[in-house]
This record gives structure tokens, C-alpha cells and sequence, in this order.
């Protein structure tokens, strides 16, 4: 049995809290919003008035917040963890945040002999609730061993990708990967649609294939049925392809599908559904079709 803390209890850090204490550890947490940490206490949490109280009590400490200034502030900050960790205590931070940051924090933390893991993930709020997450992790090897029973509660791809900062690099490239994975799929549907075949089954065929992927099969879905319930916010992948882009700027490289990707997420967040699921996209690419297509019918060739 560990003694585990938990800030961070949105839509993928509770479940994962709530599976740490079906695990049979103690918890203790911390929220901004007292009410979100209602579940966790009734079942069994310990609540704390400030994250340095949660570093005081646990011995691995969870962090799920949703950008990068967050995570600098429940780690390093006045009231963050620093301020009370036990050094051999360890940071595990599962946000989608800045490599570069990433590295600085965990330099901080190291300077009070506390380690840290960045340790992002992918799955969506089912893989959350499931314990099914793929788990990306970057830092020491054995300080991930020593916190690996505990991530096996939230997930069953569980990769070591390098050192500190090179967790938060691969998510951004699923970041990347998913953005226009999702772009693509709403593209081949709409063209389903434009030309007369129907979408339901268009995509029934192409998951039989190739083409077939995770996108296609729940965000397709989604699609078609119209139903934008976040599974994942458009506006945190707006802000992860804003980190996926700054981590290309800095390593020298350009990279045009996800730049474009971007400014379709922007056009959906800028439009007032930043709430909504990704797969939103759909009605941004639709607008623009509708927008381009007769120009471009009427064109002719060059």
C-alpha cells in the first residue's frame, strides 16, 4: 500500500484517482473546485487545502492539470509541492505540457532531491475510466520502475521514451498524429456524403482496411451521429498542437500538416466550441467545403 497524492481531478484525473484507491493505496488529494473532490472523499480520499499539504502526507505525487503554467504551479510554485516533498519523493505529471518546462521543473525538483516522471497520456476519458491509458513516460528508468505498479492501475501500454521532457515530446507527436487522423476522417466522410454514398457504411468499409484507426471508429461515430460530448476538449487540443508546434520550432523542423490541423482546431475553438469533442472538427471542414467548392467548380482547369 502507497501513499499517493492526486492534483488534477477533471475529466481524466479523477477516474484515474478513483482507480489508485480501488488499487488498495491511501490517497490524498487537492482541486481548485472543493466539489470535485466529493467522489474521492466518499470514497475513501483524503482532502487537502494546498498541494504542498498533499506533497506532506504521500510519497508519489500525481499531477493531471491542463496546461503548462498549471503544472509550474501545483509543482514549484508558492503553495506547490516543493514547498513540503520529502526528497525521494517522486512528481508523476500525466498533463500535456512543454518538454522545455518539463525539463526545468524536474531540474527544480531535483535540487530538493525529489524526482519526477513526465508521463502523458493517451486514451480519452474511456482509457481513463478503464485503466487502459497508453502511458508515455519520460526520466530515470529506475525511478519508473520503482512507480510502475501504480501506473499498471491507470494503463496497459506503459513506454519508457527517454529522459526528462522526452514523455511530453511523444505525446505531442500523438497530438499530431490524432489532429489530422481526425481531420482526415472528417474529410473522408464529407466526401462520402458530397458524392452520393452513404457515410455509415463508407465508414463501415474503411475500418475493414487500411484506413482503419481509432479516429475512425469513435470520433467517425461521432460524426455521424452528431454527438460532440467531450471525450476531449477541442481547446486542450488546441493548446497541444500549440506545444507540438513550439517542440518542432525548437528542434529546427517544419511541419505543414500539423500547422494546418492547427488552424482548422483554432477556427473551431475561435468559433465557440472549444468545449466540444475534437471530432467537431467535422462542422469546421464542412463550413469550409461549402465556402470553397463552388469557387473551385467553377473554376476549371489551369
Amino acid at each position: 500500500m502507497a501513499n499517493v497524492g492526486f492534483v488534477g481531478l477533471g475529466i481524466m484525473g479523477r477516474p484515474m484517482a478513483l482507480n489508485l484507491l480501488r488499487g488498495g493505496h491511501r490517497l490524498w488529494v487537492h482541486a481548485r473546485q472543493p466539489e470535485v473532490m466529493k467522489p474521492l472523499v466518499e470514497s475513501g480520499a483524503t482532502r487537502c487545502k494546498t498541494c504542498a499539504a498533499v506533497a506532506e502526507h504521500a510519497d508519489v505525487l500525481f499531477v493531471c492539470v491542463s496546461d503548462t503554467p498549471d503544472v509550474e504551479q501545483v509543482t514549484v510554485g508558492a503553495t506547490g509541492f516543493i514547498q513540503r516533498a520529502r526528497p525521494g519523493s517522486v512528481v508523476v505529471d500525466m498533463s500535456t505540457i512543454s518538454p522545455k518546462v518539463t525539463r526545468e521543473v524536474a531540474r527544480r525538483l531535483a535540487e530538493r532531491g525529489v524526482d519526477m516522471l513526465d508521463a502523458p497520456v493517451s486514451g480519452g476519458e474511456r482509457g481513463a475510466i478503464a485503466g487502459t491509458l497508453s502511458i508515455m513516460v519520460g526520466g530515470k528508468p529506475d525511478v519508473l520502475e520503482r512507480v510502475r505498479p501504480l501506473l499498471n492501475l491507470l494503463g496497459k501500454n506503459i513506454v519508457h521514451v527517454g529522459d526528462h521532457g522526452a514523455g511530453q515530446v511523444a505525446k505531442a507527436c500523438n497530438q499530431i498524429v490524432v489532429g489530422q487522423t481526425i481531420a482526415a476522417v472528417a474529410e473522408g466522410l464529407l466526401l462520402a456524403r458530397a458524392a452520393g454514398a452513404d457515410p455509415a457504411r463508407v465508414r463501415e468499409a474503411l475500418l475493414g482496411g487500411m484506413a482503419a484507426s481509432r479516429a475512425l471508429e469513435v470520433h467517425g461515430e461521432r460524426m455521424l451521429v452528431r454527438n460532440f460530448a467531450p471525450g476531449f476538449k477541442a481547446r486542450l487540443h488546441q493548446k497541444d498542437l500549440r506545444i507540438a508546434l513550439e517542440a518542432a520550432r525548437e528542434a529546427g523542423v517544419e511541419l505543414p500538416g500539423a500547422s494546418l490541423t492547427a488552424q482548422h482546431v483554432d477556427a473551431l475553438v475561435e468559433g465557440g466550441a472549444g468545449d466540444l469533442d475534437s471530432a467537431a472538427l467535422a462542422e469546421v471542414l464542412e463550413r469550409l467545403a461549402v465556402q470553397t467548392l463552388p469557387a473551385a467548380a467553377g473554376g476549371g482547369s489551369r
